[in-house]
């Protein structure tokens, strides 16, 4: 198992991003949470890692904190929410607030996430109770600033499962000039209250 991955940033492509580590690439997908908090390209980065090994792939998760992996975890334990669902609701979530919509038993809050519906939510509630706790709060991680990108946007919301027109309906609330970490985190919002 790769438990942590330390390297030179090369690309960043929300969710996925490219490491450097002794002359190796690795890609690695990462949830909006992460995303935010990342150094510019070029610069050292350190992350925590998952590696998730299928029949047809192996596919590496990175997280800046252990809140983020341990929830993460948790969330693909659950049957019927693959890798892919448990990055939109840490991307749509920070880990306080899932571990608060669980412990408040707020299915409204889960199923305003893509890929989460009534059934999923129910689920989420009824197996996460009581594990989501205070070795998974304390996630949230700060914006980094980037030039005017809408299409790294709208390629964000698209990879975490919105659809086209729901993508492009939030990138439209991003003011011109924002970056793409926070123009991420407007749209998200934006989706979060429809």
């Amino acid at each position: 198992m790769i438990g942590r991955l330390a390297g030179t940033l090369v690309e960043k492509h929300p969710p996925t991003l490219l490491v450097d580590a002794g002359g190796v690439g690795y890609e690695v997908d990462v949830p909006m949470s992460t995303f935010y908090g990342l150094p510019a390209i070029g610069e050292p980065i350190t992350l925590l890692t998952h590696l998730l090994v299928r029949e047809d792939a192996h596919q590496l998760y990175g997280f800046a904190t252990q809140a983020e992996r341990s929830a993460f975890r948790a969330l693909i334990k659950i049957s019927g929410v693959g890798a892919r669902t448990a990055l939109a609701v840490l991307s749509g979530l920070s880990v306080d607030e899932l571990a608060q919509a669980i412990t408040r038993q707020d299915a409204a809050t889960l199923k305003r996430l893509p890929g989460i519906g009534q059934k999923t939510a129910e689920r989420l509630l009824l197996e996460l109770k009581g594990k989501l706790g205070a070795d998974l709060e304390g996630a949230g991680a700060p914006a980094a600033g980037t030039a005017d990108a809408s299409g790294d946007i709208l390629r964000a919301l698209l990879a975490l499962g919105y659809s086209e027109r729901e993508a492009a309906a939030a990138a439209r609330q991003v003011p011109a000039g924002t970056g793409v970490s926070d123009g991420i985190r407007i749209a998200l919002k934006s989706l979060a209250k429809a």
